[in-house]
């Protein structure tokens, strides 16, 4: 049998060193799944229970390996489902290529059954994206998807017609005009500074006293240039969430994460710093960030157009976040005076403590703060660490303590409720070796966590090992939402809207052979997370928690103090639980401040 067209791109894929692929079934893909059949497990068809979650799947692929992630889907309906996960992967900049389906040429422009302008779709979540329309074009269009999504990370997608998939192979097209010839191959260019602006960086850090360095994502590769940096500056480090894993949490110069779920000590450096330095960061909320002309700007990042869009910057620094670094350091003065880096070690110490208070106050079942934090000194060495969106995120960014060589990330900049569970199953099976542990809220979960526990429950044998833990915060209530009505809207909590069945999480788990912890006792907690962390299986950790126990950010702003007051005075249903619960967090961040407390 010759080969055909779907063979010869899955060969290619393999090349390219893409070994696993995502996706679900659908006859768009005949040709496509044919051919993987046939390549015997390399690259291996991993199936998830829906389009969208295969998409994340890809995308927690390329987060967690730093390789391109690929993922298919049918025609029709099958290509629609990939597109919130493919945008995840535009959005927090990740190499992903989708393999979609279409109708067979012919029948094209003819309204036919599942035939949609695949090219519209995906143009904007796309960086590339082309019709496979003859076979010769396969080599040339598979090349320089891979190239296009790794130099511009993004997501590229080939669109496979049926006919054109189960045609026969031209592995390289005639020698005539039209015609291209690619290769598979790409390296990473060096991203060099201009001189003249770094020297401008350089006299800016040199001159300045209370240097706050904010890190994404972007700063991953430059681990200890970061920290080296920071100890010649004498400056503090706080984080976007995206970049959580860049830096490790146990450094008491560390600020932890910044912004509306971030912490105390990163917003009074933030805002009290005279020079803001940013790496490799896209932080997007002014009002988590100093006052225009309070504080001067300095900005690393290889993305030219990012470069003084979030905060106006006085050295706009164009180049890779490593290599900029190891040029910056020499020309850098070492910091006698360490007064800044004190007070933001104090400021850190004082946080801790008041997150544990927080997180030990008895409330109603169980403190969704002390769910996380009793985690935080169990933690595995190298471990990766997943989160949902909600109000879950929280306490996943605050109370988790992230030590060198563990791995974290969530959906970032689309922030879209789905992909806690996702990245984790595609974590463990890029290391199955890695413990890895999700943070999902219940509304999440039942959104298509849940489903995904069959895939989990499909390659048991790839699932066990290190401990694979699904930690699900049942609240019976879509917090994160309810608690924005209340603070930025003013409005009480809409039953209709945010109440959200209860679900026997744990049992469900047990019933597809899973293990399932219950708790809903404070005293059980620690108890609970260590039972989940020797299992000899994947488990689903479900803690009851309370639903009144106010995600307060580093600071309130009057506006929104008065918003949330009113909602609790229009007749929210959890009025008195809010009042009393939210009065005794705050209490806590006054505990430092008593006499004999200090």
């Amino acid at each position: 049998m010759a080969q055909q067209v779907a063979d010869f791109v899955v060969q290619r894929l393999r090349e390219w060193g893409i070994h696993s692929i995502y996706g679900y079934p659908g006859d768009g893909i005949n040709g496509l799944l044919g051919a993987l059949n046939r390549a015997q497990g390399d690259p291996e068809f991993l199936q998830a229970r829906h389009e969208e979650m295969a998409a994340f799947m890809a995308t927690g692929h390329a987060k967690f390996t730093g390789n391109i992630g690929c993922c298919t889907g049918t025609s029709g309906g099958g290509a629609v489902h990939l597109l919130n996960g493919l945008y995840d992967a535009k959005l927090d900049r990740k190499p992903v290529l989708a393999l979609v389906g279409q109708q067979k040429r012919v029948s094209l422009g003819s309204n036919y059954q599942q035939e949609i302008d695949l090219t519209t779709l995906f143009r904007d979540v796309s960086e590339f994206v082309q019709v496979c329309m003859e076979p010769a074009q396969a080599r040339m269009l598979v090349d320089r998807a891979i190239k296009t999504a790794l130099t511009r990370r993004g997501v590229a997608t080939l669109i496979l017609p049926g006919d054109v998939q189960e045609e026969e192979a031209v592995t390289s097209p005639p020698r005539m005009h039209g015609s291209t010839y690619t290769s598979v191959g790409w390296s990473r260019p060096r991203m060099l500074p201009d001189t003249a602006e770094l020297q401008r960086a350089a006299e800016i850090l040199n001159g300045s006293s209370k240097v706050a360095m904010l890190v994404g994502q972007g700063a991953q590769e430059a681990r200890q240039e970061v920290l080296d940096v920071a100890d010649k500056l004498g400056a503090g480090i706080t984080k976007g969430l995206v970049g959580r894993a860049v830096v490790p949490d146990d450094l008491p110069y560390v600020t932890g994460p910044i912004g509306l779920l971030g912490s105390a000590p990163s917003d009074e450096m933030v805002m009290n710093c005279d020079t803001l330095f940013v790496v490799g960061s896209s932080f997007p909320y002014a009002e988590w960030l100093p006052e225009e002309g309070s504080a001067r700007g300095v900005q690393i990042d290889n993305d030219g157009t990012m470069v003084g869009t979030r905060y106006p910057m006085d050295a706009h620094v164009v180049g890779d976040a490593k290599e900029t670094l190891q040029e910056l350091l020499p020309l850098l003065e070492h910091k006698q005076d360490r007064s800044w880096r004190e007070t933001i070690e104090s400021n850190v110490r004082e946080w801790e403590g008041v997150l544990d208070r927080r997180a030990h106050q008895e409330v109603n079942k169980v403190n969704p703060e002390l769910a996380a934090r009793e985690l935080s000194p169990l933690l595995p060495d190298r471990c990766i660490l997943t989160c949902d969106t909600g109000s879950i995120t929280n306490w996943w960014a605050r109370h988790l303590t992230l030590r060198e060589g563990m791995d974290a990330s969530l959906a970032g900049t689309l922030a879209s409720m789905g992909p806690g569970t996702p990245y984790a199953i595609a974590a463990r099976f890029a290391y199955p070796d890695r413990p890895v542990i999700a943070f999902v809220g219940d509304g999440a979960f039942q959104m298509n966590g849940m489903l995904e526990l069959i895939t989990v429950q499909r390659y048991p044998n790839r699932m066990r090992g290190a401990p694979l833990i699904f930690c699900v915060f049942n609240n019976r209530d879509l917090n994160q939402v309810t608690w924005e009505q209340r603070a930025m809207a003013g409005d009480p909590k809409f039953e209709a809207s945010q109440d959200i069945p209860d679900v026997r999480y744990a049992e469900f788990a047990r019933m597809l052979g899973l293990e399932g912890i219950h708790c809903d006792r404070q005293d059980r907690v620690a108890d609970a997370w260590q039972q989940a962390l020797a299992a000899d299986r994947p488990v689903v950790l479900e803690f009851e928690v309370d639903p009144e126990v106010p995600p307060i950010p580093p600071h309130i702003k009057p506006d929104q103090a008065k918003k949330a007051a009113k909602a609790v005075a229009s007749g929210d249903p959890q009025a008195a639980g809010i009042t009393k619960t939210g009065f005794r967090q705050k209490m806590a961040e006054f505990y430092e401040k008593l006499p004999g407390n200090s």
